[in-house]
């Protein structure tokens, strides 16, 4: 019988299709739980990538928050009673966790602002803003509190 309309069968042409590749293989459970994740929210896109290491992890956050700082302009927005200025609005957030899947112990990011600066943070619930030094782009400070060196 043909599927109902245009919904993909749950059927394939041999019988069901197979559980996805992490249910079926022993230990690969094991080290989805055990890696990094990167979620990057802009406005309504939002995407998520694992990285087995947290230097692997940080370089892609840094490429992400450079593309991310060039094109983050934000107009300010006037509510009558109160006026935001582009500094003061989130216009992208990397966010990193890991490696555990339930409880991560690294639980940190970096805030792009409507202007074009960033700010790196840790937490969740209550984020802490890190301090940079001088010279310091907040990727490096982000590396330095996590005390990840950069891969490469």
């Amino acid at each position: 019988m043909p599927p109902r309309s245009g919904r993909a069968s749950p059927l394939g042409p041999a019988g069901p299709l197979p559980y996805p590749a992490w249910r079926g293989a022993a230990g690969t459970m094991a080290a989805m739980s055990a890696s990094y994740r990167l979620t990057v929210r802009e406005g309504p896109r939002v995407s998520r990538t694992r990285f087995g290491s947290l230097g692997e992890a940080l370089d892609a956050l840094e490429a992400r928050v450079a593309k991310l700082e060039r094109r983050s302009e934000r107009a300010p927005v006037d509510l009558r009673v109160r006026r935001f200025e582009p500094v003061a609005q989130v216009a992208a957030r990397a966010e990193l966790r890991g490696p555990q899947r339930f409880a991560p112990t690294v639980r940190a990011g970096i805030d792009v602002r409507g202007d074009g600066s960033a700010e790196a943070w840790t937490g969740q619930a209550r984020r802490a803003v890190i301090a940079q030094e001088d010279g310091e782009t907040p990727v490096a400070a982000l590396r330095r509190v996590l005390g990840a060196a950069p891969d490469g």
